[in-house]
């Protein structure tokens, strides 16, 4: 097996998991000498009430604390600026991002913006960040993105309809705490849709170019603990063994993006979303067993490690084969998880394909680690299958 000349992983500083690791935080206030916190987070875990713990343990450590609570579930660029004003009038000392993926991310890049001189759009055109942020706690409260240890931050730029990607070791948290308790109360549908966002992660950076070994070994533990955890998850959401599973997964998954890379899966998601605001976890779980399908030429072997990592029984089966029983198990858990979206549904019709496939085309960080080359009449065939 080949792998890049180099590669490298940049983690986070500390790491606490379990149920009840939520009270790590006065141990995390006090190391990083914080004397006011800023929780940011959205709407729905702060209706949900997930927000008062963290904020007595917080307190209870000497800490003030300052919530900012209307995080969008997409945010654009105009959301992150505004967000950053906010949190910039707050003299926070520490962020505690408490929420999925957009929630992290928004709290990563608002950390750096407060001790670097840039703009939200500086950091899109790749600027350079020459000091890390304020110190940065994330407490993931959906099991998807990892994006509690990745350098990675998206951001919707409306004009360009799609999803931009920032990306720099500099966006790395200081910690991450995985309670499962905080994913408790998460919805089906929803823990569907991350769970899958997470299998995504893990699939695309083992059969990316720039895989290694790194990225395979977590890639790997990742698949198999969401095969084994994310239908119990789904059904019985106060299944804490599950969530936990679920919540490693993602971690996981979010390690091999830091030292490996996303494919054609999230390239083809990020018009979807840009465009239409179709979820990202949705995007990625209808495009995942399509995507695959097309790359199952160029990955046969790599599919059957994956199939073994699901449990499947492959022992006597050619590789072709159990790469197919693999792609089949992707459709099976869209199945069963209730993940039946129709671009149809949402008024996109044949005409719309080409705007898709043009956008998703310039999405070159991602296309250019695909096992095999998209053309955009691929990528057109591919987004005709979920019309």
């Amino acid at each position: 097996m080949t792998h890049p000349a180099t590669y490298s992983l940049v983690n986070v500083r500390r790491m606490f998991a379990g149920p009840g690791s939520i009270e790590a935080l006065a141990e995390v206030a006090a190391a990083q000498s914080a004397e006011k916190a800023l929780i940011l987070t959205d709407a729905g875990v702060w209706n949900a009430g997930l927000i008062g713990r963290p904020r007595e343990i917080l307190e209870g450590a000497g800490v003030r604390v300052e919530v900012i609570r209307d995080t969008p579930p997409e945010p654009e660029v105009e959301h992150v600026r505004r967000i950053f004003e906010a949190a910039e009038r707050t003299g926070c000392r520490m962020i505690v991002g408490i929420g999925g993926g957009s929630v992290m991310d928004v709290a990563k890049i608002v950390a750096v913006m407060l001790t670097n001189d840039l703009s939200v759009r500086q950091l899109l055109d790749k600027a350079k960040i020459a000091r890390r942020g304020i110190p940065t706690l994330m407490v993931p409260t959906t099991a998807g993105t990892g994006s509690e240890v990745t350098q990675n931050a998206i951001v919707l730029v409306p004009e360009r309809e799609s999803k931009v990607g920032i990306v720099d070791p500099m966006l790395v948290p200081d910690c991450a705490i995985l309670d499962p308790e905080m994913t408790v109360g998460l919805p089906p549908a929803i823990t569907a849709a991350t769970g899958m966002d997470a299998l995504a992660h893990a699939i695309e950076c083992y059969t990316s170019k720039k895989a290694n070994p790194f990225s395979d070994t977590y890639a790997l533990k990742a698949v198999g603990f969401i095969s084994r955890g994310i239908r119990r998850a789904f059904r019985d959401g106060k299944d804490v063994d599950a969530r936990h599973d679920m919540l490693l997964a993602a971690m996981f998954g979010g390690l091999c993006i830091a030292t490996s890379s996303t494919t054609a899966v999230h390239a083809l998601a990020y018009p979807l979303g840009g465009r239409y605001r179709v979820p990202h976890g949705l995007s990625n779980a209808i495009l995942l067993p399509h995507v695959m399908r097309f790359n199952l030429e160029a990955s046969e072997a790599k599919f059957r490690d994956i199939a073994a990592a699901m449990g499947l029984e492959v022992s006597a089966l050619s590789d072709r084969q159990a790469a197919e029983r693999m792609i089949g198990e992707l459709f099976s858990l869209n199945e069963d998880l209730g993940i039946r979206c129709r671009l149809g549904d949402l008024g996109m019709t044949e005409a719309d394909l080409e705007g898709l496939a043009e956008a998703a085309s310039k999405v070159t960080r991602l296309l250019d680690n695909n096992p095999r080359p998209l053309s955009k009449a691929d990528m057109r065939e591919i987004y005709r299958k979920l019309l």
